[in-house]
């Protein structure tokens, strides 16, 4: 080390430390940082090992040089950036585009699976189908979401098994059938990824809705809606799929701008009794919801994380369907 650089080393580590007591604004003059840095990046440049040393210490360069900014996935079905695996904890998921954070909750005798999940852009929030969409092909939501590289999947509205066909559905901008459904709910995710609920799937609140701009990326026909605009719904109590029953149940949520909550309420076992939809829409609406959504259930309910169930499921008890909702990384290899 020769001695200008020993100057140079001295001359920051001096500044380092008295920087809070000599500049409040937490700044060095522009002119002297820019002549301490460009003279040790001289330095370190001719070989100067301890300069580099300082540098890293000064500029944690290595940080910012990892990092990746999020890319806009594409407007259809192509899969999302493979996940890297060193983001992957036992409690998540994490990358610089999205986070996924697992919680197991258990309440009145019922095991909530919850994953918060925040992306960087509306694009991360996809779905897939195990063949064409207006095909009636199924596949284990397991192997889809392996194959679209989900951070996280969950079943969705398995539309093929409609065998009435009355519904309203759209997956990644394709339009797969627009008959709206005066006995179920809609959700329709919009080009923003934005949540909006159409209770009995309101044709006039649909068409004001087209009338505003808004484009349909994703619209699934269940139901039923169980928060709306931050308010918990009245259910109706004929609503279909068993709803004061205990059974097994799949809701998603938004609660916030690209902010969303997935929950699978487990049932049908000695661990866990299931919930009805008036016990399902309170747990989303403590979640702090500001829209939420119930969607398939019974052996339907399906949640995948890193290859594996995030539920008390096996492969062996795995039904295949026809669609899934997935989150991805925009974080291009």
């Amino acid at each position: 080390m020769n001695r200008k650089t020993r100057a140079l080393i001295a001359l920051a580590l001096i500044l380092a430390l008295a920087l809070p007591f000599l500049v409040p604004s937490g700044a060095l003059l522009d002119s002297q940082r820019n002549r301490m840095m460009e003279e040790l990046w001289q330095e370190e440049e001719a070989g100067g090992e301890d300069a580099g040393r300082l540098l890293n210490l000064l500029l944690p360069r290595a940080s910012a040089e990892t990092a990746k900014p999020a890319t806009p996935l594409p407007e259809d079905f192509s899969p999302g950036y493979p996940l890297n695996p060193a983001g992957f904890s036992d409690t998540g998921y994490r990358d610089d585009s999205v986070e996924v954070a697992l919680e197991t909750v258990e309440k009145d005798g019922v095991v909530f699976r919850v994953a918060r999940v925040s992306i960087a852009h509306p694009s991360q929030l996809r779905t897939a189908t195990a063949g064409n969409p207006s095909s009636s092909r199924v596949a284990f939501i397991s192997s889809m979401a392996e194959k679209n590289n989900a951070a996280i999947a969950i079943n969705a509205n398995y539309m093929a098994n409609d065998p009435v066909k009355t519904s309203y559905e759209y997956r990644m901008g394709v339009k797969v059938r627009a008959k709206l459904n005066r006995t179920k709910d809609l959700l329709i995710i919009d080009e923003n990824a934005d949540f909006h609920l159409f209770v009995k799937s309101g044709k006039q609140e649909v068409e004001d809705f087209l009338a505003k701009g808004h484009r349909i990326i994703n619209a699934f026909t269940f139901g039923p809606a169980l928060v709306k605009d931050g308010a918990l719904l009245t259910l109706d109590g004929k609503y279909g799929y068993n709803p004061h029953g205990d059974e097994p149940r799949m809701a998603i949520g938004q609660i916030g701008p690209l902010s969303y909550v997935l929950v699978l309420a487990e049932g049908r076992s000695k661990d866990s009794k299931g919930v009805s939809h008036e016990e399902l829409a309170n747990f989303m609406f403590d979640l702090g919801c500001m829209q939420a959504f119930n969607l398939d259930g019974g052996n339907s309910a399906t949640m995948v994380f890193n290859g594996g169930y995030y539920q008390n499921k096996s492969r062996d008890n795995e039904r295949a369907q026809s669609d899934m909702i997935y989150f991805a990384s925009a974080v291009a290899p």
